[in-house]
């Protein structure tokens, strides 16, 4: 095993060029996979951020009609809707009562803050309620439609005793995707024919069908990238083996086996491989951070956040190792049966 590793790294070194080219060959490649595939990660991760990252991601409702008065859990819920650092003005309700209302709603109606307002309910019930907090939600729809308030105010207002309408909650980010079966395994132990457990992905079929056309995308770039590469190494080594079988046929006339003689090759694809996924890392993270800041939104955020992925990252490098150990297959069979005399006969 060792002799053909040395005879590896020494016809890799005395062909200095060449050697580069091959190693500069998988870089770009490597560089691809990870710039391509990272900004895939990272958009999608910013579509899906600003679309559920503060909204529920499963929600569970009675069947009954809900109102858009919103009595909330409001510590509870403020881990959802972060609208403690969206208030625009005011504060967070401290007592009953007390309610935030949207910046739209709010221009509507030409309320300010500290007016008392009349609360009229379906069935005619009217309550007062005084604004201490005007919010923005960066959503126009819920800017113009909700009143915000804690749970025993809405509870009154709307005579619940007690009751609440519906239950919000968000999963741990690295379980996003896997909503629909936990949403699922929610409804099997509710067993509640009254209530209705549903999830983001259900509610937002089109950024689904978005993202998944951009997974097919990315994973075909990747694919034609790592062929280029397999038949860029392959018709390379093979034609190094046609520039060594000189060597190659002197060493075999000298004992080394063929398998050996395989190897040499197949220990050059490992080697450029590694040398070229080191490489590709490198000038792919090079090309993350200067996207990340060169392409800016007018605000100066990243048009897509920088996301570094070590696990794709290692698993690219990983693909271009056995990909250059692959394509080293056909030289390397190719070596395997050269006649020593013949190639020594024939200079």
């Amino acid at each position: 095993m060792r002799l053909p590793l040395k005879i590896a790294i020494r016809f890799l070194k005395s062909n200095k060029g060449q050697t580069a080219l091959i190693a500069i060959g998988i870089a770009i490649g490597v560089s691809v996979q990870v710039f391509i595939g990272s900004l895939i990660f990272g958009l999608q991760k910013s579509l899906v951020n600003s679309t559920i990252g503060n909204s529920p991601q499963i929600t569970i409702t009675s069947k009954d009609d809900s109102v858009l008065f919103r009595g909330l859990d409001l510590i509870n819920s403020d881990k959802i809707y972060n609208i403690n650092d969206r208030l625009v003005d005011g504060f967070m309700p401290s007592s009953n009562n007390e309610v935030l209302i949207g910046t739209s709603l709010q221009e509507e109606l030409k309320i300010n803050l500290n007016d008392i307002v009349n609360i009229t309910t379906t069935k005619g019930d009217n309550s007062e309620v005084k604004v201490v907090g005007i919010f923005d939600l960066k959503v126009a729809s819920l800017n113009k439609s909700w009143l915000i308030s804690n749970l025993n105010t809405d509870q009154n207002i709307f005579n619940l005793e007690n009751k609440i309408t519906s239950i919000e909650m968000q999963v741990p980010e690295n379980e996003a995707f896997n909503v629909q079966s936990i949403a699922t395994n929610i409804n099997t132990s509710l067993n509640d024919s009254t209530l209705v457990v549903d999830n983001w992905m259900d509610q937002n079929e089109q950024l689904l069908s978005g993202l998944n056309g951009q997974s097919v995308s990315s994973y075909m770039i990747q694919f034609f990238v790592i062929v280029s590469v397999v038949l860029g190494i392959a018709s390379v080594l093979a034609i190094s083996v046609v520039q060594r079988s000189k060597q190659i046929g002197i060493l075999k006339a000298m004992g080394i086996k063929d398998k050996d003689a395989s190897l040499i090759f197949l220990y050059q694809g490992i080697i450029l491989g590694i040398l070229g996924a080191i490489l590709g890392i490198i000038l792919g993270l090079g090309l993350m951070f200067s996207f990340s800041k060169f392409a800016l939104n007018p605000d100066g955020t990243p048009v897509v956040a920088l996301l570094i992925d070590y696990k794709f990252i290692a698993i690219s490098a990983l693909i271009a190792i056995l990909a250059s150990t692959i394509a080293a297959f056909i030289p390397a069979r190719r070596s395997s049966k050269l006649d020593p005399m013949e190639v020594i006969k024939n200079g």
